[in-house]
């Protein structure tokens, strides 16, 4: 049975939704860590000393600063990212030439994914920078960066908007683009060859809970591995643009290298990898198994 073409982007959509709330209640800690690690290196030793830090200076909730943020942004993203998904294996069988209902390659769905995120980047820049002030608020304070810092998502969104204008929370827009576009590519082809791996040449439909939970860990791991250094400037441009006028992508990445060398690039790589694994693994084990069951009510209900 063919599900029309506006049911099966909201089933995506929907899907996508419960994805990436599974994805931040698992990960926010570690990105959290991230966040702070790659802002501030020269503050932390290493994970564990970081998260020391955050727990003494702010206690438990300190890993869930910006949670509100992530949780409007994952769920905005991957909403967005999975509806277009569909659309753009619709747009990559067209350019293949090959029927709508045939099945893609690892390869060509890694191209439709990586099409898809930049969709989801233009929803996920605005989000994505207020979460990261939120989150490295308190070192802005302790480096003198800035006098008072916002503690509220509110507070966040009104600085932004006072100084910059609405375009402001664009801040970062192209090195996120450089990091989702390529990123996604090996997301979702990690994912996919992952599959196909533990498939063994049955249905990739016909998988358990721990193969797409593996499958969707590679598949972040292989995203992060890929991207890491843009990130880290990524992150830097969103969250020091609060002090003043910051430098765009080319002379951030050559300011960092020089200054701090290649190394700092990386810093918080290890929360991010950890990240990566479980927070996916969480995201595609919710996508799939909600897509699953809404799938499986509206064919019932025919």
């Amino acid at each position: 049975m063919r599900i029309n073409s506006a049911v099966q982007a909201a089933i995506d959509l929907t899907a996508g939704a419960a994805g990436g709330t599974a994805c931040v209640v698992t990960g926010q800690p570690f990105d959290t860590a991230k966040v702070k690690m790659q802002t501030f290196p020269s503050m932390y030793k290493g994970l564990v000393d970081c998260f020391v830090k955050i727990y003494k200076q702010v206690g438990f909730r300190g890993f869930y600063k910006g949670t509100t943020p992530a949780l409007v942004a994952n769920i905005a993203e991957n909403s967005v990212l999975f509806m277009c998904y569909g659309f753009c294996q619709q747009i990559v069988r067209r350019i293949v030439g090959v029927d709508r209902k045939t099945k893609l390659s690892d390869l060509q769905n890694a191209a439709a994914g990586s099409f898809a995120s930049a969709f989801a980047t233009l929803v996920l820049c605005p989000t994505e920078l207020v979460k990261c002030r939120l989150q490295a608020m308190h070192e802005m304070q302790l480096s003198g960066k800035i006098i008072q810092g916002h503690n509220t998502v509110w507070s966040v969104v009104k600085g932004v908007i006072q100084k910059d204008g609405p375009l402001g929370f664009y801040r970062g827009l192209s090195s996120t683009l450089l990091r989702e576009v390529p990123g996604y590519f090996c997301f979702f082809g990690g994912y996919e060859l992952s599959r196909t791996f533990f498939a063994s040449g049955r249905s990739k439909d016909e998988l358990g809970p721990i193969p797409l939970l593996l499958s969707g860990g590679f598949g972040g791991s292989c995203l992060w591995i890929a991207v890491y250094p843009v990130d880290c400037v990524k992150s830097r441009i969103q969250v020091l643009s609060m002090a003043g006028k910051q430098t765009g992508f080319m002379r951030t990445f050559v300011t960092v290298v020089r200054t701090e060398g290649v190394l700092a690039l990386y810093s918080g790589l290890t929360p991010t990898m950890i990240r990566a694994f479980v927070a996916n693994g969480a995201l595609f084990l919710a996508y799939e198994y909600s897509r699953k069951l809404m799938m499986k009510q509206i064919e019932d209900s025919y």
